[in-house]
């Protein structure tokens, strides 16, 4: 079960860690991830006012999910990503590139006013295929 980076020479080239579309055969287990945030295992934020950490304990929080249904983030077909400030976009992708790889997963990224906690500058859910 192969997951497929998809391109269309009629889309822009994404300018960030993600793909255009990705697809994957619907066998296998679907993996639905709810909104990570920088909470370690304690409780306790990582990175307060510091969103290349945060982003690096999320992807991490995203990681161990997956890894607790059989899979890795290369069984990651969409994230969906929340931020208290579009500016920070190329730190977070930053980051990501350091977990995810291609065929990279689908994603979207908006800017929101207010997370679950005052210190949350991301989140992110997720969606993986795991064989």
């Amino acid at each position: 079960m192969a997951k497929e980076q998809l391109t269309s020479e009629a889309l822009r080239t994404p300018n960030g860690v993600f793909s255009q579309a990705t697809t994957i055969e619907a066998t296998g287990r679907l993996v639905f991830v709810s909104g990570m945030t920088a909470r370690r295992p304690d409780g306790s934020i990582v990175g307060v006012g510091d969103v290349t950490e945060q982003t690096r304990q999320v992807c991490e929080n995203v990681q161990a999910a997956v890894k607790a249904a059989g899979g890795t983030l290369d069984d990651v077909c969409r994230v969906d990503v929340y931020v208290r400030n579009m500016e920070d976009f190329a730190k977070i992708h930053e980051v990501r590139a350091q977990y995810f790889h291609e065929p990279l997963p689908a994603s979207t990224m908006v800017e929101v006013s207010k997370l679950a906690h005052p210190d949350y500058l991301i989140e992110i859910s997720a969606i993986a295929v795991i064989p």
